[in-house]
C-alpha cells in the first residue's frame, strides 16, 4: 500500500490525545464499612471491573476512527507503480519486414498485427509508433487508422538493435514517467540475435508472432549461363524450405507477355534454363507460385542491347595480346601508333592502355590527366627503354612513386591481391597456393606507397598497383622480358580493368545494397538522367556524377519498389535497369526466447496492452477507510449505550 500525500501520517500522533484523556479519567474507588462486607466487596469487583474494560474499549474505537480518518485524508492506494497518478509513455516498434508478409493463424502477420493495436490501444491514448522505415509522434491509434491499414512492407528491416534505440528515441527526458516499449516482430533469425540490456526505466515487452508454416520457395539469383552470337541460356535458381514439390511451375515473361514456361522438382534447390535470343533487348520477369511467402515468387532482370567499351592502345610493340582480349563482340578497340595518335580521340575512350611507349610527352600527360579526371581508366606499361624522367611525370600525377633505374635482376611474380576488386568477384573459386609463377627478367624497382598492389614480387615490391584510375605495371609484358601473357591471369587482369572503365548495369541489383553503374550518354548542361517505372508510377532522379562520355549512377536504398526501370534523358530511354527486393527475409528462421532469463516474451499483442493497463492501474482505498471510521463510530454508540 502506498500513500498520495504520506506526510499527513505524522497526524496520527494525535491518538496520543484520546489516551491521554483516557489516563487522567481513570478515578480509584473508596472504600466505605458496611455491616455485611463480604456481599459488599463482590458487588465493588464487579462494578469496578466492568468499567474498565467499557472504558478501554471506548479508547480503542476512538483510537481507530482518529486514525481511519488521518489514513483517509493520506489517501492510500495500490499499484504495481511507485508513484500515484504517474503519468505513462507508450512507444510501440512493429516490424513491417517482408518476413511478416508469412501467415500467421489468422491471416498475415502484419496485417493481423495492425488489426490488434487498432482494437488492443485506447482511440484517445497518447502513442508513438515506429516501423522500419516510418514513425509517428505524439498521436493516437484513431489518428493513425488509416495510415496503419495502408501500411507496407519496408524493403529493409532495421536490425534489431538499431530498432530498440531507435524506439527508445521516442520517449520523453521525463524521470517521472512510466515508460512502455512494445516490440512486435516475427524475431526472424539474423546474424546477431535480439539482445536487450536490463534498462530500469523501461519496460519492454516483446511480442512474437509465429506463422503455422515455415515452408517457403523463393527465386534466388538469374544468371546468363551460356552465350552464343544468336542465343543466350538463362538459368534460375530457386531454393526450398519444407517438403518436395514435385511441379513447381516457373514463368518467364518479357514486357509483361509470357515468354514460356517450365516446371521442375525441388526438395532442397533446384535450377531451369531458358534459352533466349542473343543481342534482343529483354525487359524480363520470372514468377513462380508459392502461397506462404510472396515478395520472393517474382525477380525481375534486363537485358539491354550490346552497349561496348571503348578501348584505345597507344603502341610501340605488339598488340596481339590486347586485341585476343578485346574482341569484338563486347569491345569497340582501336589501336594507334605514338606518332600518329589523334588526341581529339582521347576523350570519347573508356580505357587506354599504354603499351610499352619509350617516351612520354608533356601534352600527353596533360590530355591523360583530363581523361582520367573525367572518369576514364589508364593502363601503363613501360618499355625496357624509357625515359624515365617523362614517366616519373606522369606517375606524379596520380600520386605514385617514381621508377627507379631499370633493374635486369630476374624476379618471381607470386603474390596476388585477392581482396582488390579485380579478383575479389569470382575470378577466382578458391585461393591458389602454387601456381605456374611468370617470370619477369627486367623491371623497374618501385615503392608501392599510396597505391594500392595488385600483383607483387616475391620481396613484396609491385608488378601492377593502382591508384586515382592509373593501373601501372613496373615491367613489360612482351614476351622476351615477360611470361605474363603466357598464364591465364593475364586475361581477367585486363578484361576487368576494361569493365572498371565503364561498369556496364548487370542483369539487376538488390534494393538496400549499395549499386553502381554507368550509364553511356552525353548530357547537355544541368541535365539529368531519371529512373522511371511507368506502370508504379515512379519517377526518382538517382545520385549521379557526369562524366565526358558517361553519368555514374550509384544507388542504395532507392528505388523502394521493385521492377524494371527506365533510365531516361528527358523523355528519352537510354537503357533500362532492373531492381530486386533483399532475399535474406526469405529465410524462415525464428531466435528461440526460450534462455533469456530478462526477457519476457508474449505472442498475444492484445494480452500486453491489457498486463500494462492492470499494471498501471491505481486502486484507491481511502473510501474504505472512511467506512473503517464510521464502522468505529457505530461501534463506540453501541459500545456507550448498551454495554453496562
Amino acid at each position: 500500500m502506498q500513500f498520495k500525500h504520506p506526510e499527513l501520517l505524522y497526524a496520527l500522533l494525535l491518538l496520543l490525545i484520546p489516551i491521554i484523556v483516557h489516563l487522567f479519567q481513570l478515578r480509584k474507588f473508596k472504600t466505605e464499612a458496611f455491616t455485611n462486607v463480604a456481599f459488599l466487596k463482590k458487588v465493588s469487583l464487579q462494578t469496578r471491573k466492568s468499567a474498565q474494560i467499557k472504558k478501554w474499549l471506548t479508547l480503542l474505537t476512538r483510537m481507530g476512527i482518529l486514525a481511519a480518518i488521518v489514513i483517509a485524508f493520506a489517501q492510500p492506494f495500490t499499484s504495481k507503480n511507485k508513484t500515484f497518478n504517474t503519468k505513462s509513455e507508450t512507444v510501440i516498434y512493429l516490424d513491417n519486414s517482408f518476413s511478416m508478409q508469412v501467415k500467421g493463424d489468422k491471416g498475415e502477420l502484419l496485417k493481423r498485427a495492425v488489426s490488434d493495436i487498432i482494437s488492443s490501444v485506447p482511440e484517445d491514448e497518447n502513442i508513438a509508433l515506429v516501423t522500419n522505415d516510418n514513425s509517428f509522434r505524439n498521436t493516437t491509434v484513431k489518428a493513425i487508422t488509416n495510415d496503419l491499414l495502408k501500411l507496407n512492407y519496408a524493403t529493409n528491416q532495421l536490425p534489431y538493435d538499431a530498432a530498440l534505440l531507435k524506439s527508445k528515441k521516442y520517449f520523453s527526458k521525463d524521470d517521472n514517467t512510466i515508460k512502455n516499449l512494445v516490440f512486435i516482430s516475427d524475431f526472424q533469425q539474423k546474424e546477431s540475435n535480439f539482445k536487450a540490456e536490463k534498462d530500469e526505466t523501461t519496460n519492454l515487452n516483446l511480442v512474437q508472432l509465429k506463422p503455422v508454416s515455415k515452408s517457403n520457395v523463393t527465386i534466388d539469383s538469374v544468371y546468363i549461363s551460356k552465350k552464343t552470337s544468336s542465343n543466350l541460356e538463362l538459368t534460375v535458381s530457386l531454393k526450398n524450405k519444407g517438403n518436395t514439390i514435385e511441379n513447381l511451375p516457373v514463368s518467364l515473361y518479357n514486357n509483361g507477355s509470357l515468354l514460356t514456361k517450365s516446371s521442375v522438382k525441388i526438395t532442397d534447390k533446384a535450377t531451369t534454363v531458358f534459352t533466349l535470343p542473343a543481342n534482343e533487348r529483354i525487359d524480363g520477369k520470372v514468377t513462380i507460385d508459392d502461397t506462404n511467402l510472396q515478395f520472393d515468387n517474382t525477380l525481375f532482370f534486363n537485358i539491354n542491347t550490346n552497349l561496348k567499351i571503348n578501348v584505345l592502345a597507344i603502341n610501340q610493340t605488339s598488340d596481339a595480346f590486347l586485341k585476343s582480349i578485346y574482341s569484338a563482340n563486347e569491345f569497340s578497340y582501336k589501336a594507334t601508333a605514338l606518332n600518329q595518335l589523334n588526341y581529339s580521340d582521347i576523350s570519347s575512350q573508356n580505357l587506354i592502355v599504354l603499351n610499352e611507349l619509350k617516351q612520354i610527352s608533356s601534352a600527353l600527360i596533360t590530355a591523360l590527366k583530363s581523361f582520367t579526371n573525367n572518369g576514364g581508366i589508364l593502363v601503363v606499361i613501360p618499355s625496357e627503354n624509357i625515359d624515365i624522367q617523362e614517366y616519373n611525370s606522369l606517375l606524379l600525377n596520380y600520386n605514385l612513386t617514381p621508377f627507379a633505374k631499370l633493374s635486369k635482376t630476374e624476379k618471381r611474380l607470386t603474390n596476388i591481391n585477392y581482396s582488390h576488386p579485380l579478383y575479389s568477384d569470382g575470378v577466382f573459386e578458391k585461393r591458389v597456393a602454387n601456381f605456374q609463377y611468370p617470370k619477369i627478367k627486367s623491371y623497374y624497382p618501385q615503392i608501392l606507397g599510396k597505391a594500392s598492389a595488385v600483383l607483387q614480387f616475391e620481396d613484396g615490391k609491385p608488378f601492377l598497383s593502382e591508384n586515382n584510375n592509373a593501373f601501372v605495371f613496373t615491367s613489360a609484358l612482351n614476351s622476351k622480358n615477360s611470361s605474363f601473357q603466357d598464364i591465364n591471369l593475364i586475361v581477367p587482369t585486363f578484361y576487368n580493368i576494361s569493365k572498371r572503365s565503364l561498369k556496364l548495369s548487370n542483369l539487376y541489383y538488390t534494393i538496400g545494397k549499395e549499386n553502381t553503374y554507368d550509364v553511356a550518354t552525353d548530357l547537355q548542361q544541368d541535365a539529368v538522367l531519371t529512373l522511371v517505372n511507368e506502370d508504379a508510377n515512379i519517377n526518382i532522379i538517382p545520385q549521379q556524377q557526369y562524366f565526358n562520355n558517361k553519368v555514374a549512377i550509384t544507388t542504395t536504398e532507392t528505388p523502394e519498389k521493385a521492377g524494371v526501370y527506365n533510365i531516361k534523358n528527358k523523355a528519352e530511354i537510354i537503357e533500362n535497369v532492373s531492381y530486386n527486393y533483399n532475399r535474406n527475409e526469405s529465410n524462415l528462421n525464428y531466435q528461440s526466447f526460450s534462455n533469456s532469463d530478462n526477457l519476457t516474451v508474449s505472442n498475444s499483442i492484445s494480452e500486453v496492452f491489457n498486463t500494462i493497463k492492470k499494471d498501471s492501474k491505481v486502486n484507491e482505498l481511502w473510501k474504505w477507510f472512511v467506512i473503517l471510521a464510521l464502522l468505529f463510530l457505530v461501534l463506540e454508540m453501541i459500545i456507550l449505550k448498551y454495554f453496562k
